[in-house]
């Protein structure tokens, strides 16, 4: 997540960046993808695999397969939604469009879209095997490590392919429509292969709301990163605030949804689950493994945050801003108000939607780690503008 906020800071200067300003809009999106599809596939096997029915290769391929189907058919779909709807949200202020600009980040959008879920989702199947041979609660391990490794190729692979299709607008205009319409043809086949997938064919038809309702709410917070993002510092600290909270509140909702799996069908809620709206204390506080489990969690953000503070200290990636102590503490304080927030909308998410008859493994996760990006980046502007405050005053 440092890794991805730095390589933030160093691209937010680049040509296209600076050129087509929507293009840093798209980053909540295209990084919220990670809890739409990548961390959505951690869940939805780590829950089949501690029901047991990753337990012979032959279903193990047949899940496999519909699966990385269903996550292309639905990165594709996504990843050009995310960008025109990017192209109204630059729109709207600006009062003018371009329609080259437009290809471009269509291209750029879908193709990173496409090609980080293939390679995220191949290793989150990976993950999930591994730890499944060796004994370990793929919960507690699959889902960060998707967030985690989402974040920075996501940040590089967007980066690098809207350069190399900027760089080729003056001569070679036909490439970024070629490119669209190349990648949205493959629809078809991975919709078909979904369908006829046991595993997935549900999924395909009513796991569409989550991840379109996702992604409109990262790109509002794409927004507020356009209008702050030329504030030194906040490039870097956006994905660091938004992964540590997306990777705690996925893992808590994997747990809370295998957890009901085990013991109910979707629809009939088990004796003592949460019904409504859940208390503040007991979502923390509770007797219960899943109140012991989010106090656990939310503990842990404050070494977390300050061991990523000292990380992006020695690394020297905030050259022209300086963190204090001061600002770790505002800074810090934030990351606990959002991760907080998170774990209790988890803690009545889950029960809400498996009251309905909805899974929580396709729907749960998109929305958390989207509101979750909403959130972070807009908490990580009030933490600058707090600390800009505190400064001026002293």
């Amino acid at each position: 997540m440092v890794a991805a906020g730095s390589v933030l800071e160093i691209v937010k200067r680049w040509p296209v960046f600076t050129n087509v300003s929507e293009v840093i809009i798209l980053v909540p999106p295209l990084l919220g993808l990670k809890g739409n599809l990548e961390m959505t596939l951690a869940s939805r096997l780590s829950t089949q695999a501690n029901l047991g029915h990753m337990d012979t290769a032959s279903e193990q391929w047949v899940m496999i397969g519909g699966n990385l189907a269903l996550i292309q058919a639905q990165a594709i779909v996504v990843g050009l939604l995310a960008a025109l709807f990017t192209i109204v949200l630059g729109w709207i202020p600006e009062g003018r469009f371009s329609v080259v600009h437009g290809c471009l980040l269509c291209a750029s959008s879908v193709l990173t879209a496409t090609v980080t879920s293939f390679v995220l989702g191949s290793v989150m199947v990976g993950v999930v095997m591994l730890s499944r041979r060796f004994h370990i609660n793929p919960d507690n391990v699959a889902t960060p490590v998707a967030a985690s490794l989402g974040d920075l190729s996501t940040v590089s692979l967007l980066a690098a392919v809207s350069t190399v299709l900027y760089n080729t607008l003056e001569r070679h205009l036909w490439v970024s429509p070629f490119l669209i319409v190349v990648i949205v043809s493959l629809i078809p086949l991975w919709w078909w292969l979904a369908h006829h997938n046991r595993y997935t064919s549900q999924v395909l038809y009513s796991g569409w709301t989550p991840v379109i309702g996702a992604m409109v709410i990262s790109s509002f917070g794409g927004l507020v990163l356009d209008y702050t993002v030329s504030n030194d510092g906040i490039a870097v600290f956006q994905p660091v605030i938004n992964g540590v909270g997306g990777n705690l509140v996925a893992i808590q909702a994997s747990r809370l949804s295998t957890a009901l799996h085990q013991v109910s069908i979707p629809g009939v809620l088990p004796r003592n689950a949460v019904n409504g709206c859940p208390n503040p204390l007991t979502t923390f506080c509770g007797k219960g493994i899943s109140s012991r489990t989010a106090f656990v969690l939310l503990l842990m953000v404050i070494p977390g945050q300050i061991i990523f503070l000292l990380s992006i200290y020695l690394m020297n990636e905030t050259k022209n801003f300086k963190i204090t102590v001061t600002f770790a503490a505002i800074y810090v304080a934030a990351a606990i108000l959002q991760v907080a927030i998170l774990l209790f909308i988890a803690n009545w998410l889950v029960h809400f939607l498996w009251r309905r008859g909805n899974d929580p493994d396709n729907f749960s996760i998109p929305y958390l780690t989207a509101i979750g990006d909403l959130l972070g980046t807009v908490l990580l502007a009030l933490a600058f503008y707090v600390y800009d405050l505190v400064s001026h005053n002293t």
